[in-house]
């Protein structure tokens, strides 16, 4: 939906969703080691659309940081700043949030106001339960073009299942 943050052509002949925890250890390897190599290798090719799915009974950062990510996400800064919250360079928790969002430039009250009212609580909530009725019990968990891909996969799981997407696309054109 267009609440879901996504990247890459509307039109892309394969879509790529990801459930994601910004706490869980296998996201942040996928995010570091997989994602850019997508990015690079299919950049016209590939929409990649991010989900939430925070599993706050193990991970009790994992909700407000999709908070603070959709609030950076009002400023046109959701990609960045899950680029720093998986980078790990700074422990979870308010005061990091709000350095990234100053290290971002972005208007420091604006993401104050928005972290303080959990304005996005019911969106990441909803993308929570969706899952849940997916039956999606971990994370990460991928979509592509509707073929399930779960946990922290090599690049090459996600190439092999993308080639062959594009390969059927190719012959239905």
């Amino acid at each position: 939906t267009e609440d879901d943050p996504a990247f890459g052509p509307e039109d892309a002949p394969v879509t790529i969703i990801e459930y994601a925890d910004f706490e869980c250890p296998f996201c942040q390897r996928h995010f570091v080691e997989v994602y850019p190599r997508l990015v690079s290798n299919y950049p016209d090719q590939i929409r990649y659309v991010f989900k939430d799915f925070p599993l706050t009974s193990i991970h009790p950062n994992a909700l407000p940081a999709a908070l603070a990510a959709h609030c950076a996400r009002e400023q046109d800064a959701f990609w960045p700043f899950l680029d720093l919250l998986f980078s790990g360079q700074l422990a979870f928790g308010r005061e990091s949030y709000e350095q990234y969002a100053s290290d971002l430039g972005l208007d420091a009250a604006q993401f104050s106001t928005c972290l303080d009212a959990e304005r996005y609580l019911d969106l990441v909530t909803a993308s929570r339960d969706f899952a849940i009725n997916l039956g999606i019990g971990s994370t990460p968990t991928f979509f592509i073009n509707g073929i399930p891909v779960v946990g922290a996969q090599p690049f090459e799981v996600f190439a092999e299942v993308i080639d062959y997407e594009l390969s059927q696309a190719a012959e239905n054109n």
